[in-house]
């Protein structure tokens, strides 16, 4: 009996020198280092989606349908659509990000109240400022011709016909348009470059 005590153990008893806590860390360790594999890869494939804005033009005051429309579209057709967008600085538009052009025009294809999407690229520091409200105090009177600083119709000059101050608004109408359109933006998306006079300021 005592000489089979004494018995050396042999090579596959090797196991029983380590710690079970060590030989658990690495199991543990192995299995983390599996799992972050597919996760960093399925997060570069994330980053390297294209994401570009488009404009699509609305009927005035239709703008929350056709954001309904155009998110049913997106989802019925599984469309690269990331998100649908109303700057709180602008009627008759709303803006797309999508992976492309085609994207966005499927999802706005026969939407009830729109109108078309304009073929050039939006970039979202031109509409950075509307998704975030901020007060402040802009001096613009009615007949005032105008800079749209931002926006589809950036670079435009305009005539000021209408000022809400309650909303923040001001109807303007492009002056190189063939048929005057009053357009509706933010007091801060337009700046003043020429004054007319004193004349009309309290109409």
């Amino acid at each position: 009996m005592a000489e089979e005590e004494n018995k050396p153990k042999g090579p596959l008893d090797d196991s029983e020198t380590k710690p079970e806590s060590e030989v658990s860390e690495e199991i543990e360790e192995k299995k983390v280092e599996e799992e972050k594999k597919p996760d960093t890869e399925d997060n570069k494939a994330g980053e390297e989606k294209p994401q570009h804005i488009f404009a699509l033009r609305t009927t005035a005051n239709r703008e929350d349908q056709v954001m309904d429309f155009v998110s049913s579209n997106a989802v019925k057709k599984k469309l690269e659509v990331y998100s649908v967008i109303r700057p709180h600085g602008m009627r008759g538009y709303i803006f797309i990000e999508a992976a492309s052009l085609n994207d966005a025009e499927q999802a706005a294809f026969n939407v009830p109240y729109a109108r078309g999407v304009l073929t050039k690229e939006i970039d979202y520091k031109e509409i950075e400022h509307m998704l975030e409200q901020v007060k402040k105090d802009v001096n613009i009177k009615k007949n005032d011709i105008v800079e749209i600083i931002a926006g589809p119709f950036k670079r435009e000059n305009a005539k000021v016909t209408r000022i809400d101050q309650t909303k923040g608004d001001v109807v303007v109408e492009l002056l190189e348009a063939a048929v005057p359109i009053p357009i509706t933006v933010k007091l801060d998306s337009v700046k003043v470059i020429r004054r007319e006079g004193e004349e009309d300021d309290d109409e």
